[in-house]
């Protein structure tokens, strides 16, 4: 469950840095979803910011989970095995999903 979760929170960070327009995705600003980015990309990810940390856990866990079996991460550099991992990282419950 915490995988999903995790995998959850990183394909909407994908959706935002993707190129989406929207300014907000599940309660994540885009912002905060930048901020993550680097924790999620190979060949170096690094340790989430607390930036990244607040952005995730502000957001809403229940509509991030609808973004779990999207093909997106691959396609814009996120590893979604980094992506699965973010949550824990964070000290963080993991989604509902």
């Amino acid at each position: 469950m915490v995988a999903r979760a995790q995998t959850v929170v990183f394909l909407v960070l994908v959706v935002v840095i993707g190129g989406l327009q929207a300014m907000e995705i599940c309660d994540m600003t885009q912002d905060g979803l930048v901020a993550c980015k680097p924790s999620v990309t190979n060949p170096n990810p690094v340790d989430p910011t607390p930036e990244c940390c607040k952005a995730i856990a502000g957001a809403d866990m229940k509509c991030l989970c609808s973004y779990k079996d999207s093909s997106m991460l691959p396609s814009l550099g996120i590893d979604p095995i980094l992506a699965i991992a973010l949550p824990a990282k964070c000290s963080l419950p993991a989604p509902p999903c």
